[in-house]
């Protein structure tokens, strides 16, 4: 069993609980559930520059703990106030010690539009995710079928919510209608082996549409990095463990957006 085969399997024994617990009208009734959501899309499309998706992340599989001062809500006012164009909330607790709560109190917060960031395989999963704040989901083609991907969209934009597809290579390709999905992240980890190469996104942007809204994930640390994306036509990039490394978050976020200015 593969690690995502691990995850899976988690993930299945945590909807069954959450099934136990709640139905999808149960979070009909919230407030959040109610709000509208902000554009994620709007949101990484606003000028020519490449956007920023910053991510709040305490650990990983690969890497144990990455921020040990983790403190989300603070963190979460730090990319505000430097005016990041997203931000990336972990929600899976086993895996990556992130929480649903963390989603909903940053929330009543934001000035960004919020990706719950998880392994999201069911209906309820969404409408969980609607309920504590998101303005979109992350969905992995990896982890789901091409029927799945097409159910689960469907289901997150009849809550108003928009939906990250993520990619790891090319066999995930055949699954995906662009027309539905048209916002794409690529993500340069391999999820078996952790090894991360950045030709992943330069090498499989050019097999998806031009009017594709396009994030590159993982693995970006520099200024060489990105240019090296800035090829690939990229429209965002989603960043966590640097940022979460850095001593000073803010001058962490204003140096990235040097380097993805297009004058940079």
């Amino acid at each position: 069993m593969n690690f995502l085969d691990k995850i899976l399997q988690t993930k299945s024994e945590e909807v069954k609980r959450l099934r136990k617990t709640h139905s999808l009208n149960s979070y009909r009734d919230s407030e959040l559930f109610n709000s509208r959501a902000i554009s994620f899309r709007k949101a990484v499309k606003q000028n020519k520059n490449i956007s920023i998706v910053a991510e709040i992340k305490k650990a990983s599989p690969s890497k144990g703990i990455i921020k040990s001062d983790f403190n989300h809500i603070q963190i979460a006012k730090s990319y505000f106030e430097v005016g990041v164009n997203a931000v990336s909330v972990l929600t899976d607790k086993q895996f990556f010690q992130g929480d649903i709560q963390y989603l909903e109190e940053i929330a009543k917060i934001k000035r960004s539009p919020l990706l719950r960031k998880d392994f999201i395989v069911d209906e309820i999963q969404i409408f969980e995710a609607k309920a504590h704040g998101a303005d979109i989901i992350l969905l992995i083609a990896e982890a789901l079928s091409k029927s799945q991907i097409k159910e689960l969209s469907t289901a997150a934009f009849e809550c108003g919510l928009e939906v990250l597809l993520e990619l790891h290579s090319e066999d995930q390709l055949d699954k995906i209608d662009f027309r539905e999905n048209d916002i794409i992240g690529i993500n340069n980890r391999n999820l078996v082996d952790f090894h991360v190469d950045l030709d992943v996104t330069a090498r499989l942007s050019k097999q998806i549409p031009g009017k594709v809204t396009l994030i590159s994930e993982s693995g970006i640390q520099s200024k060489k990095d990105i240019d090296l994306l800035r090829s690939a036509n990229i429209n965002a990039i989603l960043v966590g463990e640097s940022i979460m490394r850095a001593g000073n978050i803010g001058n962490k976020i204003n140096e990235l957006k040097s380097w993805c200015s297009n004058e940079g």
